[in-house]
Formats: structure tokens, C-alpha cells, sequence
């Protein structure tokens, strides 16, 4: 999964980061209109995260402007305006749902799951390879039954190797689906985090191997 916000504020920014990580989500952050509607033209979104006051104009604009141009597009308004009419106005211009701030992260974070579960687009399968098994829906990696704990950036690649499992996944792609907006994954970073994800399944009995190829990317394969 992977989520855009919307937000000016650089500690509501870390705060829902931390929390979509720790979820398994990726998430781009942005914090000006222009931001956002470069963003989600230049990458696939399962769902917005949309403040209304930012400092380039009005989030309401940029709501009308994803109902154009990207109809099926989920998006939560989070903002201070906490009137009825102001509620109204953001429902009407497109919003599928309204959070009025201060919140709790846990409520947020719900409603984030239950528009998530209501679009058909985001609801992927379970995935499974050897003893291995991924719920995109928890993020939750378990082998055997068992619960194994990654990082979020980790559990991210285990999920992209699993959903290519026998197929090489070049380098740049991965790169690109692990990085966030305006802020790209290094080579050393992937590596990084490949030899991490080696380093906790190497003990443990999963029935697959991360392999190398030299100068293009990595395939996760099953044994014979």
C-alpha cells in the first residue's frame, strides 16, 4: 500500500509517517497543493490523506481537482475545520471521509483500513511462497504460522520480491517502490536492506532464497 499526505505540518508529517511505516504502508508526504498534484500524477496511490490549509491554497481545490482527474481516488480530509458546514462542504467536494484534528493516531489509522477495505483496487491477496506468507491487509510476515519481525522498509521488500516470486525484480524498481517522495532509495540503502531481510530468514526454515543478479536485481526463489 502506499499513501499520499497532504500536510504543512513537519511534526504531524513524522507522526503519521512513524505510524503508516510501522502499519507496512509507504507513504509520500507532501505539504503544498503544486506537491500533491505532481505526486499523484507521477505515482499510483491507494489512498490521500488531504489537510485543507496548506500554504498554496485551499485543500478543497485539490480535492475538486482529484475527482477530474482521478475519480476513483480514496480520500480522507484530515484538517482543523470542524464545523458542520465546513464538514459538509468538504463531503460534497469529493472527500469519502472527514477528521476533524486534534486525533488519535489508532482512529486515523482505522479509518484509514476501512476506506482501504471498501476500495475493491486495494484489497490484494495473501501471498505465499515456500513456508512464507504476507497479508497486505496487516502487513504481517509469518513462516510456518509463526510471526516474523521485520522493519517497515524490509517488510516492503519481502512483499515485492513475493509478488514476483521466480521472476528477477530489477534494482531500480525496487528503489523506486521503497523510496518516498522526493527523497529516492539509494543502491547501498537496497542492498542494505536485502542483506537485512537475508540475515532474519537465514535462520529459519521458509523454503526460499533471495538471490542476486549481477547488475540487474533480485529474485526470490523457491526450493525444488
Amino acid at each position: 500500500m502506499r499513501l499520499l499526505l497532504v500536510e504543512d505540518s513537519p511534526r504531524l508529517i513524522e507522526l503519521v509517517g512513524e505510524t503508516m511505516r510501522d502499519a507496512g504502508w509507504r507513504l509520500d508526504a507532501v505539504s503544498s497543493l503544486g506537491e500533491a498534484e505532481a505526486a499523484i500524477s507521477e505515482r499510483e496511490h491507494d489512498l490521500v490523506l488531504l489537510d485543507l490549509g496548506l500554504p498554496d491554497g485551499d485543500g478543497i481545490d485539490l480535492l475538486k481537482w482529484i475527482r477530474q482527474q482521478h475519480a476513483g481516488l480514496p480520500v480522507l480530509v484530515i484538517t482543523a475545520r470542524g464545523s458542520v458546514d465546513e464538514r459538509v462542504q468538504g463531503l460534497d467536494a469529493g472527500a469519502d471521509d472527514y477528521l476533524v484534528k486534534p486525533f488519535h493516531h489508532r482512529e486515523w489509522l482505522n479509518r484509514c483500513r476501512a476506506m482501504l477495505r471498501r476500495n475493491p483496487h486495494a484489497i490484494q491477496p495473501v501471498l505465499e511462497a515456500g513456508a512464507l506468507r504476507f497479508d497486505p491487509a496487516t502487513a504481517e510476515l509469518t513462516c510456518d504460522g509463526v510471526m516474523v519481525a521485520l522493519p517497515p522498509r524490509e517488510r516492503s521488500l519481502i512483499e515485492i520480491l513475493m509478488r514476483e516470486v521466480g521472476r528477477v525484480v530489477p534494482k531500480r524498481r525496487l528503489e523506486t517502490a521503497l523510496s518516498e517522495y522526493g527523497q529516492e532509495l539509494s543502491s547501498n540503502a537496497l542492498e542494505l536492506a536485502v542483506s537485512r531481510v537475508r540475515k532474519r530468514l537465514q535462520p529459519l526454515d521458509t523454503g526460499v532464497q533471495i538471490e542476486t543478479v549481477r547488475g540487474i536485481g533480485y529474485l526470490l526463489r523457491t526450493a525444488a
